[in-house]
């Protein structure tokens, strides 16, 4: 387990990823505005470079490395956009970089960590195939591990997002809404909402088909024992142990949604702001649109996480 995490992380993160990392832009859409009944700032992070929030966990966490520890590269699992990230960071070093993809992963993410340089292994679904084959590289490799969301380096970079939020807003928020998987995005932003907007409120958006973040905190324990079921992809990993401790510190909500509602919320972004959104990004608008009573009259702060779509697959034309 790593060790704790602290604003004073994020702070460091921010200063060590500025050099690479994209400060994205905060979106405003009076439409949106309109039908959810309460002010939104959209952290635009699908606009981030590789086209997720993930390049800051994963370029803190490179650049945080000893010269020693880069020259043996790093290695780590993911179903797309942590391993994107990471090639990309590592690249930036030009050290090697290792990646373990499922099978059935998005193709369109697959050939994006490619393109970055990556070398790829592919593993059986789930988890602890992931994290077994993962194992099996960095004893090979001797490569550094960096874990998608329960590495220190990557929450602490993840929760450079909702500190830009927080500058660029126009003003204070009443509430941060982001999605929630493996943990790292919700716990950095957790993280970062406490020192430096500790009024600020933070609420999870989670599937309904992958809601064992909700249960772990209900239960006072990770739960760990689900098989994922959702069109979130990027959402379907366990929550991880520095994640769950972080978040139950914090007092986070979680709002659990169905697919259909955050394939509506992807395509109404698409509709009305023109951006291209990712489902496992679109779940915290729809957590928004889904509990009016909840946001009216807020000012609400959403990060996009991402917009890595495979436009020939798109949710709403597959659809049976």
């Amino acid at each position: 387990m790593p060790a704790a995490v602290t604003f004073d992380d994020v702070l460091a993160a921010a200063a060590r990823i500025a050099p690479h990392a994209h400060p994205t832009p905060v979106l405003r859409s009076s439409a949106i505005d309109a039908l959810a009944g309460c002010r939104v700032s959209f952290k635009a992070e699908h606009l981030q470079r590789t086209g997720a929030f993930k390049f800051r966990g994963a370029c803190n966490a490179v650049w945080a490395l000893t010269d020693e520890q880069a020259r043996r590269g790093v290695a780590t699992h993911s179903s797309g956009n942590h391993g994107a990230a990471l090639a990309l960071a590592a690249a930036s070093r030009r050290i090697a970089c290792h990646v373990v993809v499922p099978h059935g992963a998005v193709a369109s993410k697959l050939a994006a960590i490619a393109a970055y340089g990556a070398v790829l292994h592919r593993c059986e679904p789930g988890i602890a195939a992931r994290e077994a084959a993962c194992a099996g590289i960095v004893q090979a490799t001797g490569a550094q591990l960096v874990h998608p969301y329960a590495d220190a380096a990557v929450i602490a970079g993840q929760g450079t997002a909702a500190l830009e939020l927080l500058a660029s807003a126009g003003g204070p928020l009443d509430v941060v809404v982001v999605p929630v998987g493996g943990g790292g995005l919700a716990a950095g932003t957790a993280l970062a909402l406490a020192g430096a907007a500790p009024g600020c409120r933070l609420v999870l958006a989670e599937p309904s088909g992958a809601a064992e973040t909700r249960d772990s905190l209900a239960r006072g324990e990770r739960v760990t024992d689900f098989v994922p079921d959702t069109v979130c992809d990027g959402l379907r990993g366990t929550l991880g142990q520095p994640g769950f401790e972080i978040l139950r510190a914090h007092g986070a909500e979680v709002l659990v949604v169905d697919d259909a509602d955050t394939v509506a919320a992807m395509r109404l972004a698409w509709q009305r702001m023109k951006q291209v959104i990712e489902p496992s990004s679109a779940i915290a608008l729809a957590a928004v649109l889904g509990h009016p009573a909840r946001f009216a009259g807020l000012r609400v702060g959403v990060v996009l996480s991402g917009g890595n779509v495979d436009l020939d697959a798109l949710p709403w034309a597959t659809a049976a």
